[in-house]
Order: C-alpha cells, then structure tokens, then sequence
C-alpha cells in the first residue's frame, strides 16, 4: 500500500483525484502500477485500476490476471469493479472507503456478486487513515482553489 500511496500523489499535479494502485502476481511480484489519469488524458476510463491492470496485462501477455492481487488507496468503482471481476484478480487490498461510488461492499458490492461468474476477496481498510487523508486534502485544497 505504500507504493499505491506514492502513485497516488503523482495524480494531483494534472488536477486528477489522487488515487494509486498496483497489481502483484500470486509470488509477490509487481506487474503493473498506475495512478489516475482522467484530467491528464481527458479519459474517462483513467482510473488508478485500470491503468495498473493494463500495465499487468500487458507485462502478462494476456489478460486474465488469475491469482493476482490488485492493491489501490480507494474502494474500486463500479467501473474498475467490473474489470477487475473479468480479469480474474484473486483479492482487491484498498485503504478507504468511497461510501459515494464504491462497488466492493459501501454503495454496491460487484466483486463478491452471487450473480457473476467470479468472486474476488476484498481486504477493506489497509492504511485507511493515510488513504482518505490524501483523498480530504486534495478536496480541501479544490475547495480552497489552491489545487
């Protein structure tokens, strides 16, 4: 969580929310990082998961990322929910809660989903504190016009 925490600050200097992930391979190794990039590209599909599962992806060659692990400073959206779920990731780590948009177990619960064809094992409140401390700054500094 410590590397998603120094990706995520990377995020801000474009104006995008800083939030950081990383994917490691079932032995421990990284394979794929990212932090938002949504204002940078002008991509709606820029988030800190998406990035770091296709950097894994593309480090794989392939991209099931069966056994897995993604780890990222906000609960996955329902968009990053639904990548994660069809790229096999075996377990999603985050640190805070997004009790607005949140899609592992706070506002919708689409990784453990009785309905779909995979379930993924959350690890909820990793560095929690740290996480949605980054998260209240940068909104504290919008709200300020100093970000």
């Amino acid at each position: 969580m410590g590397r998603c925490l120094q990706l995520a600050t990377q995020a801000p200097a474009s104006g995008d929310v800083p939030v950081g992930g990383v994917v490691v391979s079932a032995d421990g190794v990284v394979l794929g990082e990212g932090f938002n990039t949504r204002e940078r590209d002008a991509a709606p599909s820029g988030h800190a998961e998406l990035n770091a599962l296709a950097a894994a992806a593309a480090a794989m060659g392939s991209w099931r990322l069966d056994g897995c692990s993604l780890f990222v400073t906000l609960e996955p959206c329902t968009m990053c929910a639904g990548a994660i779920s069809q790229t096999r990731i075996a377990t999603v780590v985050f640190g805070a809660w997004d009790k607005k948009a949140g899609a592992a177990g706070s506002v919708f619960d689409v990784l453990r989903e009785p309905r779909l064809n995979h379930w993924v094992e959350i690890q909820p409140g990793v560095r929690a504190e740290e996480c949605g401390q980054l998260l209240k700054e940068f909104f504290a500094g919008r709200r300020e016009g100093t970000a």
